[in-house]
């Protein structure tokens, strides 16, 4: 028969150094704290949102490094030495950027509960290329959901995305 282990509270937290939205910060936290809700509690921004805290549903989508990824799933501590952009990042000054701007033009959004990890999403597979077609919004689109079934105006808003040459389709 093993004996339980005490954890020293000093020890279950650490420091980490992460680049969040440009700006860098060392936050000391707590080793089992999501990265959602460090985001969201320890570094006060609050776009970025937990639906089913399963990594289902996409609403706590954030980009690391230059990935997609469901902060719900993730520790805090794993996000250390990383660059994070959360949905605050997109608009600057005040300016909604052309992907939040088509959002808004085709309403691309009901409640818009589920709209920042949407647009993080979106943002990472655009940063891949243009999405060019119907089928190719709808495939980009499904990795979250929209309980107010939303997608139409999102397939509209991606269509309506200038690509590299002026025509629309869907560039970043």
């Amino acid at each position: 028969m093993s004996e339980a282990v005490e954890l020293d509270p000093a020890e279950a937290k650490m420091w980490i150094t992460v680049t969040i939205n440009g700006s860098k910060g060392t936050y000391l936290v707590d080793q089992r704290l999501t990265l959602a809700d460090f985001i969201r509690k320890q570094v006060g921004l609050p776009g970025t949102h937990l639906g089913c805290e399963h990594g289902s549903c996409g609403a706590c989508t954030i980009i690391m490094g230059d990935k997609a990824v469901r902060s719900c799933l993730l520790l805090a501590a794993q996000a250390d030495r990383e660059s994070i952009e959360t949905v605050e990042s997109l608009a600057e000054d005040g300016v909604l950027s052309p992907l939040q701007e088509a959002f808004h033009a085709n309403h691309a959004l009901q409640c818009g509960y589920c709209t920042s990890g949407f647009l993080m999403s979106l943002v990472a597979r655009l940063r891949e290329g243009p999405i060019e077609s119907e089928a190719q919004a709808r495939e980009a689109l499904s990795g979250n959901i929209c309980r107010c079934t939303g997608y139409t105006g999102m397939v509209a808003a991606l269509m309506s995305l200038p690509t590299p040459n002026g025509q629309s389709g869907g560039a970043q």
